[in-house]
C-alpha cells in the first residue's frame, strides 16, 4: 500500500494559508497523488505534526522556523517562497514539498 503523503502548512492564524491549501488540493487531484494537505495557525500545526510528512511555515512567520524545526523532531520544515506564497502558486509549492518528501 502505498504511503498517503501529509503536507502541513502553517502560518499566523491559519487564515492566509486557506486559499493556497484549497489550490493545492486541487492540484493533488489534478496529479492524481495520494497527498493530504491541511494547515493550521502555527501553535495548532505542531499539535497535528505526527504523521506529517513535511511542515511549510508561510514566509510571514520564517522567524519561527528555529522553534518549529526543534518542535517537528523528525518531520522536515521549510518556509515557502514569498513569491509562490503571493502568488498563490499551489503548483510550485507542491512541487516543491515533494522534492523534500518524495
Amino acid at each position: 500500500m502505498v504511503h498517503l503523503k501529509k503536507i502541513l502548512l502553517a502560518c499566523n492564524a491559519g487564515m492566509s494559508t486557506s486559499l493556497l491549501v484549497q489550490k493545492m488540493q486541487a492540484e493533488v487531484k489534478a496529479q492524481g497523488l495520494d497527498v493530504e494537505v491541511a494547515a493550521y495557525p502555527l501553535n495548532q500545526a505542531l499539535d497535528h505534526i505526527e504523521g506529517a510528512d513535511i511542515l511549510m511555515l508561510g514566509p510571514q512567520i520564517k522567524y519561527a522556523k528555529d522553534d518549529a524545526v526543534a518542535a517537528a523532531g523528525d518531520v522536515p520544515v521549510t518556509v515557502i517562497d514569498m513569491a509562490d506564497y503571493g502568488r498563490m502558486n499551489a503548483k510550485k509549492v507542491l512541487a516543491d514539498a515533494m522534492a523534500i518528501i518524495g
